[in-house]
């Protein structure tokens, strides 16, 4: 029985009524917060091509995870900037280094506020890839042994979970069985576990300056055509003993994680990545979208998909405007 018996637009009709039968919950504690850190005592540095981002000293760094606190946004991750790098990413596994300061830093300041770590080299190595190189291959097997010394700094610094982007093979089982075996037993995971090689990359490897020095990283990261492999590696990732998942980049792959989020019973979560940040930022820049519109229906798309949790540069502007609607 179709028209006019049945009339949809009845429960449109109001904004009331349109609150009132809303499928997908969108709000603060659904969020977390991506910040980069460097070891400059004061100042920060706007990175261009993600406008309103920065390039944070601890002391700046502060008042953002303070700020977001308030706002009711549950989690930051923190992204190293070290002032030197080398081939083998020395800095990464450094117990005083930037990360770790930082995370120190933050949990004094804001006990509450969970702090997870991104743990991959790329930001450390003076080649930007993500692991070990040696005649021009990434080594893996290598590469999990600084990894392993990389997540221990960070847990041991007082980070509450650790997440693995490089997209070697085993890092998971790895850095859980170290962390383990130091009596770190209680740090969740949180595996990039479908990580694909994507352009929209280019603004962070901007803000971190971590853009490779030569080739790709499509030897280690996902091609953008497969979607039974990214099934296989979350799996993987599980069976290893990944607490959560994630999906990497977001928009370009909602498929993938209404699939992930089907197919497994862990929480799942989406990185809205810088690409897909800018490329927001740059439209509304020249009037062509409503930036506010646009960043909301992005939002909602991956959280309708599937995702318990997204990582969006985007964090604060959408907590101000949950909060403002509560």
């Amino acid at each position: 029985m179709g028209f006019p018996t049945h009339r949809p637009r009845r429960l449109r009709a109001s904004e009331a009524l349109r609150r009132m039968v809303r499928e997908t919950e969108l709000s603060a504690g659904h969020l977390i917060y991506p910040l980069f850190v460097t070891q400059e005592k004061k100042g920060k540095s706007e990175i261009t091509s993600m406008p309103g981002q920065y390039r944070l000293s601890i002391p700046e760094l502060l008042k953002e995870t303070t700020e977001a606190a308030r706002l009711g946004i549950p989690a930051v991750i923190l992204f190293g900037i070290p002032k030197t790098k080398d081939d083998y990413g020395s800095a990464a596994c450094d117990p005083r280094g930037v990360v770790p300061q930082a995370i120190r830093a933050i949990k004094e300041k804001t006990p509450d506020l969970l702090v997870i770590t991104d743990v991959c080299i790329d930001e450390y190595t003076s080649h930007g890839h993500c692991g070990v190189v040696k005649e021009g291959k990434i080594l893996n097997d290598e590469t999990l042994e600084i990894l392993s010394k990389m997540a221990l700094a960070h847990a041991e610094a007082g980070a509450d979970m650790i997440a693995p982007s490089d997209m070697m093979d085993g890092r998971v089982r790895t850095l859980r069985k170290t962390l383990d075996e130091n009596g770190q037993t209680e740090i969740p995971i949180l595996s990039y576990a479908a990580k694909y090689a994507s352009c929209f990359y280019a603004p962070f490897r901007d803000a971190a300056q971590s853009a490779p020095q030569f080739g790709d990283r499509k030897s280690y990261q996902m091609d953008a055509a497969n979607r039974r492999e990214a099934i296989r590696e979350v799996a993987l990732d599980i069976e290893e003993g990944a607490d959560i998942v994630m999906v990497k980049p977001a928009l370009p792959y909602l498929d993938i994680i209404r699939e992930v989020k089907d197919t497994f019973n862990v929480p799942v979560a989406a990185y809205q990545v810088s690409g897909e940040f800018s490329m927001i930022k740059a439209a509304a820049q020249k009037g062509w979208i409503d930036e506010t519109r646009a960043m909301i229906e992005s939002l909602l798309s991956i959280r309708r998909a599937g995702a318990d949790m997204i990582l969006t540069y985007f964090a604060k502007e959408m907590a101000h405007i949950s909060g403002e609607k509560r």
